[in-house]
């Protein structure tokens, strides 16, 4: 019977929670690296014994960590990561010269077909790889020295590259995106980036509704059979695109607010979209204190709220960009986790919801693993 590992980052340290296909019971290993702020954790999708985890500290800084055993151990790898090529400036919130500084890896993307290939995504914004799993890390600096780099700013948590997507239809093809600068897409495997904004509008902060850059894009995401389709949680907007990511348009009507930061697409349901609307960007919280998922099963034209299982009352607590994932279960099961310390799932595809683990550290990511 297949089963599932849920790899969650927080606050405080990493948790690895593991169930069978059932997933109505639940056993949870952890605090690995307790008192660590853990960004990121994902599985290789083809080892299901290795997992990577960006671990970092305001004492310490920036550590890599591999297992090679499901999580049940740790060592930590090449924690290098340098920039590359001419460093220059990118722009501050008050629009003054910034140098670029490396301060942590928000992101882990393993490779779809080889797991010691992993690219990473850092603050400030630029793009990592490593071959030869961990034991060295050299920048994509296509990326960081575009054209438009100097224009390109920090988002309220940081200027971080934040999602990353590898295309499996189309080896090479890699979307990623940073806050606040938008979307790029490299067809060569990083080596050369054009950013794909068009159509979106940022009238708060950007004046010219053709910018090609400086949007805060929150996260994005496709599914895996229909990979020109993108889905897109903005500061303010949730958008589609249909052609790769050249012009993107709204599909937000429905929804309380469309703003909020996690995205993810059902497992076998490619117009099957889920959201967590939150109610402003000063307001961090479920509008109305109502902690609902919405889902879209018409790829974002129409909207449901998912809330059996959910608080309806007196809940404030935010679900951060990487903090929602799905696993591939023939009955997809969706999982986020919260700023309150609560991871949920739902193993029907979001009709009901159970909190799998409470209490936990603030919750910044969740992945999961299928596992046979």
């Amino acid at each position: 019977m297949s089963s599932v590992r849920v790899l969650v980052g927080t606050r405080k340290g990493a948790f690895v929670i593991t169930s069978d296909g059932a997933r109505k019971k639940w056993a949870v290993e952890g605090p690995h690296f307790g008192g660590w702020e853990i960004y990121h954790m994902k599985g290789s999708p083809v080892d299901p014994n290795r997992i990577y985890a960006s671990q970092s500290s305001g004492w310490h800084g920036q550590v890599m960590q591999r297992s090679d055993d499901g999580g049940k151990t740790w060592a930590a790898v090449d924690n290098k990561f340098v920039y590359e090529g001419t460093i220059g400036t990118h722009l501050w919130y008050d629009a003054t010269p910034h140098a670029w500084e490396f301060k942590r890896i928000w992101h882990l993307e393993p490779s779809l077909t080889d797991p010691d290939t992993v690219y990473a995504g850092a603050e400030d914004a630029a793009m990592f790889k490593t071959t030869d799993g961990g034991k060295s890390w050299h920048e994509l600096a296509g990326l960081r020295t575009h054209p438009s780099g100097s224009l390109w700013q920090p988002g309220a948590g940081g200027m971080g590259l934040h999602t990353i997507l590898l295309d499996p239809a189309n080896p090479g093809r890699i979307y990623i995106a940073i806050s606040a600068a938008g979307v790029f897409r490299s067809d060569d495997d990083g080596a050369t980036w054009r950013p794909i904004n068009q159509g979106l509008q940022s009238p708060y902060v950007l004046p010219d509704p053709d910018a090609q850059v400086g949007h805060c894009v929150h996260r994005i995401a496709l599914h895996p059979a229909r990979p020109e389709t993108l889905y897109m949680q903005k500061h303010w907007d949730v958008m589609r695109s249909d052609n790769g990511g050249e012009r993107w348009y709204d599909v937000g009507e429905g929804l309380p607010s469309d703003f909020g930061f996690p995205i993810d697409v059902h497992a076998h349901e490619p117009e099957t979209v889920y959201v967590v609307p939150i109610t402003s960007d000063s307001e961090h919280y479920p509008p109305e204190g109502k902690l609902r998922v919405y889902r879209s099963r018409t790829g974002g034209h129409q909207w449901e709220p998912l809330t059996d299982g959910l608080p309806q009352s007196d809940c404030y607590v935010n679900v951060l960009r990487d903090a929602m994932c799905v696993d591939r279960l023939d009955s997809c099961g969706v999982y986020f986790g919260t700023t309150g310390g609560q991871v949920y799932c739902s193993p029907d595809g979001g009709d009901h919801w159970n909190a799998i683990v409470r209490d936990l550290p603030a919750v910044v990511s969740v992945e999961v693993q299928t596992l046979a």
